[in-house]
């Protein structure tokens, strides 16, 4: 008789997490963990687990195995103890990026006369900003429309300690009684059919709903997509890029008392934040540096700020790389310093890395058309050195830049 396929879509229904949530449950889950489920081991897994357990015990404990290590990259230890949904563990809030935002509602509440003891999480998942919410110690009281997710919502809370301050309900988030909520957080669902939601109106509840609970809460906030368009950012809304290690990891709408400026850029883990203040840069030559703005910073529209903090200037008006004639310190930037200036020809460039012995390239471009696996085909180098080229513009013209990476200087 041939094995059954092992399912890997998810926590299928209340029964499948219910199971896993008993003492036997946990110990699939732990056999499970014991055993592996990398592609050599799982079907021995699978085979030796079957002759003990249900097939469909064993096939979601397989499942929520595989989820945790996912789940790692955004929570870390605690995920060996959490559950997860495959759309949960997409869209939940990463732990520095939750704890980022729940240190700006403890902040919001020191003004004077505003006291924040409990905080609304709509379309709360599987519990990130619950979590963090609860552990910078309000009381949180979580909705989400799916009843698996709920249950999953709960679970995460008692494992993880938190369940004397948080309580999670399904129900319809937009029509949920705001009145008396001094806070609120929303994370509209922005998956469908295991697929991302790009577009805002597309977002469950839409986009629009967000503006009507910002004008019934005092404090709100709501996670959006990176990629949302400053044109769409609401009147009166604070819009907030954040970073984490380097990568743009997620954006957020902030109202009311946590609305502190138009446009916000912050880096995790230093917590490094940067407001629009109406700057506007100059443009010039390139200096001995490159300096390549943090793509939080570039999402914001937030690229002239860094450059007179910095004292530097763009190589170009629509390009978002700065240049200065000297080292400088920032957390908002990664710098190079600038070995060889040419305009654009696949020959020199060519003929430039043969002299200097380069054998590998990194190719890093903004505002240039080359294709940089093509290039580092044409270039046909066989050196044993290794060298940045960078392809952009400079005054509008096409430029390669040889560079050496110096890092950020915090």
């Amino acid at each position: 008789m041939s094995e059954r396929p092992v399912r890997d879509s998810g926590l299928v229904d209340l029964d499948a997490f219910r199971a896993l949530r008993t003492a036997r449950g946990e110990r699939v889950l732990a056999e499970v963990s014991a055993w592996g489920t990398g592609g050599a081991s799982l079907l021995a897994t699978v085979s030796v687990l079957r002759r003990s357990y249900p097939a469909d015990l064993v096939a979601a404990a397989v499942t929520q195995v595989r989820l945790r290590d996912r789940g790692r990259a955004k929570f870390g230890p605690d995920a060996a103890r959490m559950f997860f949904t495959p759309d949960g563990v997409e869209q939940a809030t990463r732990t520095a990026v939750a704890a980022h935002r729940a240190r700006r509602y403890a902040d919001a509440s020191r003004a004077p006369g505003r006291a924040l003891d409990r905080v609304l999480d709509l379309c709360c998942g599987i519990g990130g900003d619950l979590i963090a919410l609860a552990r910078a110690g309000v009381t949180v009281q979580g909705l989400d429309h799916d009843p698996v997710t709920v249950e999953v919502a709960r679970a995460n809370a008692e494992v993880l300690g938190l369940a004397d301050r948080v309580s999670v309900e399904c129900g319809d988030v937009q029509r949920v009684e705001l009145a008396g909520w001094p806070a609120a957080f929303c994370d509209p669902g922005r998956r469908g059919n295991g697929r991302r939601v790009f577009d805002p109106a597309a977002y469950s509840p839409p986009f629009d709903f967000l503006p009507v609970l910002a004008a019934a809460v005092p404090l709100t906030g709501a996670k959006v997509a990176p990629g949302i368009p400053h044109s769409l950012v609401p009147a009166g809304a604070e819009a907030e890029w954040v970073s984490d290690a380097g990568e743009v990891k997620e954006a957020a709408l902030w109202w009311g008392g946590l609305a502190t400026a138009r446009r916000r850029a912050t880096l995790l883990p230093g917590g490094h934040t940067i407001t629009d203040t109406g700057a506007i840069a100059a443009t010039g030559p390139v200096g001995g540096y490159l300096v390549e703005p943090d793509g939080a910073v570039i999402r914001a529209g937030l690229v002239a700020e860094v450059a007179v903090t910095i004292g530097g200037r763009l190589i170009d008006p629509t390009i978002a790389y700065l240049t200065t004639d000297g080292p400088v310190r920032t957390p908002f930037a990664t710098m190079y310093a600038v070995t060889d200036v040419l305009p654009f020809s696949l020959k020199r460039l060519r003929e430039l890395l043969r002299r200097r012995g380069i054998g590998t390239v990194t190719v890093k471009k903004r505002g240039s058309a080359v294709d940089p696996v093509l290039l580092r085909r044409e270039l046909r180098l066989s050196g044993d050195g290794h060298a940045t080229v960078v392809l952009t513009r400079v005054a509008g013209a096409p430029t390669a830049l040889l560079v050496e990476p110096i890092g950020r200087r915090a």
